[in-house]
């Protein structure tokens, strides 16, 4: 059986990009469970999730948030699971100061960084994971990298008609 996604949000202002990792994980026929939980505000909630998501069954944890973006971080923190941190824009700075939030961890308290806003490549990331041991799984994505270089393909023939004459 395959394992869950958790997926942590600092606010509900996070949801749009949430929202991409949600129909990403779900696309592929991962469970995940969604929360808000605030590194600053509940911390105590957040160390509880993070402490106990390997025994409920998660097998990664997406976390997400903008500003000081110190929610991946503080789950790392707290679990030996992967953690994907998605660091998200705000009315300030255009995300660097999530990114940078994000992406500077101490040694020892590894957080995987997507780009700021990257719901889509967080979910992936996790279904490559969860995929080093689910061959059906791994099967997916495959099939999934198959169709985007056919988009692409497509795409190039279209503007070389058009403009290589």
């Amino acid at each position: 059986m395959i394992k869950k996604v958790g997926i942590v949000m600092g606010s509900d202002s996070d949801l749009p990009v949430i929202r991409k990792a949600v129909d990403t994980l779900s696309s592929f026929g991962i469970p995940y469970e969604v929360h808000v939980y605030s590194a600053h505000r509940t911390p105590d909630e957040a160390a509880r999730f993070a402490e106990k998501a390997r025994g409920n069954g998660f097998g990664a944890i997406i976390a997400a948030a903008g500003m000081a973006a110190h929610l991946a971080g503080a789950i790392a923190a707290r679990t030996t699971l992967p953690v994907i941190g998605i660091p998200c824009k705000s009315n300030l700075f255009d995300g660097i100061d999530a990114l940078l939030s994000t992406v500077q961890m101490p040694s020892g308290v590894p957080v995987a960084t997507v780009a700021v806003d990257g719901g889509v490549n967080a979910a992936l990331l996790c279904a490559q994971i969860l995929a080093v041991s689910d061959d059906a799984l791994a099967a997916k994505l495959e099939e999934r990298k198959r169709s985007a270089a056919k988009t692409v393909l497509e795409k190039n023939a279209a503007v070389e008609a058009e403009f290589n004459r």
